[in-house]
Order: C-alpha cells, then sequence, then structure tokens
C-alpha cells in the first residue's frame, strides 16, 4: 500500500494556503470548490502522498480541534535538519506544542498550523 493523502479540515483556505507554502515549504499542487459537497479543497505536494485542506461552505461554524497528547491525528514531515526546522519555527512564531525532543534514533517537535492541527517535524538520526 501507499499513502495517498492525509486531510486536514481548515476555517479560512487562503491563510491555509499561505502557511502551508509560504511557510513550510509546500507546493500547491490545486485548489477547487466542490459546490454539490458544499466544501472547497486544495492539495499540497508531499514527497509520499499529500496533504489536502478541506473548508466546509455550508455555513456551519468551524470549531478548532483540542491539542493533547499523544498528538493525534498528525502530519509527521522529515526533517533533515532539526536545527533548521528550529530556526524556521522560531522566524514565523508558530506555536509549538510540545519539543524539541530526542532520544537515541531521533529528534522531533509538535507544532500547529493556524486551526489547531497538529504536525510533527522528525530528524531520524544516523
Amino acid at each position: 500500500m501507499k499513502n495517498d493523502h492525509v486531510a486536514f479540515e481548515v476555517s479560512n483556505m487562503d491563510q491555509s494556503i499561505e502557511f502551508y507554502t509560504q511557510v513550510l515549504g509546500l507546493r500547491l499542487l490545486f485548489r477547487k470548490v466542490n459546490t454539490e459537497e458544499q466544501e472547497e479543497y486544495a492539495f499540497l505536494e508531499l514527497e509520499d502522498g499529500n496533504l489536502e485542506l478541506l473548508q466546509w461552505l455550508s455555513g456551519e461554524p468551524f470549531v478548532k480541534p483540542t491539542i493533547k497528547p499523544p498528538y493525534c491525528p498528525h502530519l509527521a514531515i522529515t526533517s533533515e535538519d532539526m536545527n533548521r526546522t528550529l530556526k524556521l519555527i522560531e522566524e514565523h512564531h508558530i506555536p509549538v506544542i510540545k519539543g524539541p525532543l530526542e532520544n537515541t534514533g531521533s529528534k522531533w517537535i509538535y507544532i500547529s498550523d493556524p486551526d489547531n492541527n497538529v504536525i510533527e517535524y522528525v530528524q531520524w538520526l544516523k
């Protein structure tokens, strides 16, 4: 099996696309509105599968998910250089949920996007 995509619900598609493209560096593949399903969606490129952002257009209020351990569900992104990742997080004032943490095999940190969707950056140590 191969991962196709992970999906996050968002409250503001423009703000979310800006966060994921301009801050985290993902590439926008496409953005569309599905009037029949009352949703707008966008796909952003990840190396092994993609990230889908979904915004309901039905008028129902968006409720941010509560962030609590064990921080699931979350999107885990590989970091080749955790120091560079930490600098990016600091420069863009991205909320840190927990970390950075380290054990014998990895370093990781949990952050959140503007809608409290959890993202983990993980660096696998050699």
